[in-house]
Order: structure tokens, then sequence, then C-alpha cells
């Protein structure tokens, strides 16, 4: 039997179509709950990025660090401009590489908690190239944590069948979108020019940097 509880229930029954699972998976992150979801690397923890409440959850179901922060997504690059200041190459960058599997690392706006950013000025960004991610992210309304649906220590997630009871048992909603490729996604500052993970597409990063003479 599938569940909808802020009490650490789950929510992964198809039942009454995708839709109405995204749906719940929107109104759990507007209650303030953590929703696991695909992307087009792993799965991924999503809460609310804004709500320093909800991302402090974030960082206790996974055992994380607080000085290792988390990187938020979005559906577009211009939802990603509500929350960020980036450079006028920063966001030319940005309309190159996503949707994609990059992580695209920019100033962040004083909305952003700083639970979210470990205090840093400047936060991850993320838009997936995965069409039930960026429904689930329009639905929200709101920018989502981007981390991975682990265990912090313990790999990555490509299925939901290999979730850890731990996070299975934290959240509210689990979207099934099948196995993921499981490639990470590649980190990147674009006006540093430093590529701090190699991940999908590092090689087309990294020419990309190169041609516009700021790789670091």
């Amino acid at each position: 039997m599938s569940r909808d509880s802020s009490a650490g229930g789950r929510d992964d029954d198809p039942a009454g179509g995708t839709d109405g699972v995204i749906d719940r998976a929107a109104a759990a992150i507007r209650r303030g709950d953590l929703v696991v979801y695909p992307t087009e690397t792993v799965y991924g923890l999503g809460a609310d990025a804004s709500d320093r409440t909800a991302v402090e959850r974030v960082f206790d179901l996974k055992g994380r660090d607080r000085d290792n922060p988390l990187s938020l997504g979005v559906p577009s690059v211009d939802a990603a401009l509500a929350h960020t200041r980036p450079s006028r190459l920063a966001e030319r960058f940005m309309r190159a590489f996503l949707p994609g599997p990059v992580t695209v690392v920019v100033e962040r706006r004083e909305g952003l908690p700083d639970a979210l950013t470990a205090g840093r000025d400047r936060v991850g960004v993320r838009v997936p190239d995965h069409d039930l991610a960026l429904a689930f992210l329009r639905a929200a309304g709101r920018p989502v944590t981007a981390t991975s649906a682990n265990v912090s220590g313990t790999p990555s997630v490509t299925a939901p069948a290999d979730l850890d009871e731990r996070v299975r048992e934290g959240v509210a909603v689990v979207l099934d979108g099948g196995e993921t490729p499981g490639t990470e996604s590649t980190v990147v500052d674009p006006d540093r020019g430093v590529v701090h993970r190699r991940g999908a597409m590092a090689g087309a990063i990294e020419a990309w940097l190169d041609e516009e003479g700021v790789a670091g």
C-alpha cells in the first residue's frame, strides 16, 4: 500500500497516472517534506532549497557534513536566475550546457539559506535533462535540493530498489523513473575556469572553457 505522510511514509505507487504522482511530490516539497526523484545521472534527494529547515532535513537523512554544500535543482536556466546572479560568461555557459548532466557553480542570491551553501556565496545549479525530473521541478514551483539520494559514504543510487531503507523511510514520495545511467554530473565553476568534479560531458566542458580562455 502506498502512503503519503509527513511522518516519513512514501508514495511510489503510480496509481492515478504520472501527473498524480508528480503533484503529490510537488505538494510534499511545498510542505517541507523530502522526495526522491530521478535525473539523467543518478537519483536525487529533493527538499525545498529555499527553506532552511527542509535543507537541514536533507543533511540529517544523508548523514552529510554541514560543511559540504548542496546544489539546487530548477526546471530552466531562467528559473535559476531568480536564485542566482551568474556573470555573463556563466550564463552563456549555462545556456550552452543546461539542461544537462552538469552542476554549474555561480553566485547565489540572498534568499537562499546559508545551510544550503555552507555559508558560501556561491551555489551549484542543476537543470536535469530528464522529463520526469523537469516536470517535478516545474510543479514544485521552487528550487529543490540536488544531491544524490544515498547515505553519505555509500554509492549513488541508480534505481529505486537500491535505496537505503533509511532514505526510503525518510521521504514522503519516491518518483520512479526506472534505472538511471549512473554517471555523476560534472561540477564546474565557469567564472574561475575550474572543474571541481569530472563526470558526464567533462571533455566538452573543458573544451568550452579552453575556447573562452578561462580554463584553470
